[in-house]
């Protein structure tokens, strides 16, 4: 599901976990304890950013089913969750990874999940988790996910979701014009079909309140500062296609804005900061 590279996925890596809401990670460690096994259904999982993130936050015994459509991407969970595990602490040992306190075992599962949630499987399941994914799917397939949680009893934890928050200082005078093309990129069609994009979290707030789950939201921003020029390139590159993707005839003044901010970023001046939201909604 995730359509995305391996690289760019080790690169925010290190923003996701340090964006995530704190207060909302302690929410739902005190929901888990009153169960003990617990399964977990991630959903568009990548190389698994998910469990590294939560299992030792989660502890106890888990069972992690990582569902996503990319072939390659579930082929490097092992190596990932091992190279992890070594450099926390970890042991890995077969397709579990024992901690301080708690084992997750993994079960990558291969999945269109723009296709539908009906199938996959949720023996054992009591949370469902996500990251950076409810931007990219559509207001139907929202729908579907609470109405499985609800159907099933599941809470949901989705993290990183884009919000439509975007700074960069210096400004430039194209910065916002720039920002409106990227988001009306982002709801464009995509594999979910029409993409909710920085209208995700709201939306996903209140369908799961509708659905009398108690929702508690926080936010979870990426903030890079000058030295974070690797990042700030990426994220250029992908405002910069994205624009000229939707405003193909203003592709001189796009270049000349990108060319404006790469010098910032190159001098050491540039900060940028990108709006996201956590969300955790728990069943009543």
């Amino acid at each position: 599901m995730s359509g995305f590279s391996s690289d760019w996925l080790a690169l925010r890596a290190p923003y996701d976990d340090a964006a995530r809401d704190k207060a909302l990670l302690d929410r739902l460690r005190d929901w888990r304890v009153r169960y003990g096994g617990i399964g977990i259904l991630d959903l568009g999982c990548g190389t698994g950013a998910s469990l590294r993130a939560l299992a030792p936050l989660l502890r106890g015994t888990q069972r992690w089913v990582m569902a996503d459509h990319d072939p390659a991407l579930l082929k490097a969970i092992p190596d990932h969750t091992a190279r992890w595990a070594s450099a926390a602490g970890h042991e890995m040992t077969g397709d579990a990874v024992t901690g301080t306190g708690f084992t997750a075992s993994l079960v990558p599962h291969r999945a269109d999940l723009a296709a539908g949630l009906d199938d996959l499987p949720l023996d054992g399941v009591r949370l469902v988790t996500a990251s950076a994914l409810l931007d990219l799917v559509s207001a139907d397939w929202l729908a579907s996910l609470v109405d499985l949680c609800r159907r099933h009893g599941l809470a949901c934890y989705a993290a990183l979701t884009y919000d439509g928050r975007l700074d960069w200082t210096p400004v430039d005078r194209l910065d916002a014009e720039m920002h409106a093309l990227f988001d009306r990129h982002q709801r464009g069609t995509k594999s979910f079909g029409p993409a909710l994009g920085p209208d995700a979290a709201q939306a996903a707030t209140a369908a799961f309140r509708a659905a009398e789950f108690t929702v508690q939201t926080g936010r979870s921003d990426w903030q890079m500062e000058a030295g974070d020029r690797d990042m700030q390139e990426a994220l250029l590159a992908g405002y910069v296609q994205a624009a000229l993707e939707i405003a193909p005839d203003r592709a001189g003044e796009i270049e000349h804005w990108r060319q404006r901010r790469r010098f910032a970023i190159g001098a050491g001046t540039s900060r940028h900061r990108v709006g996201h939201t956590d969300l955790l909604a728990l069943p009543g």
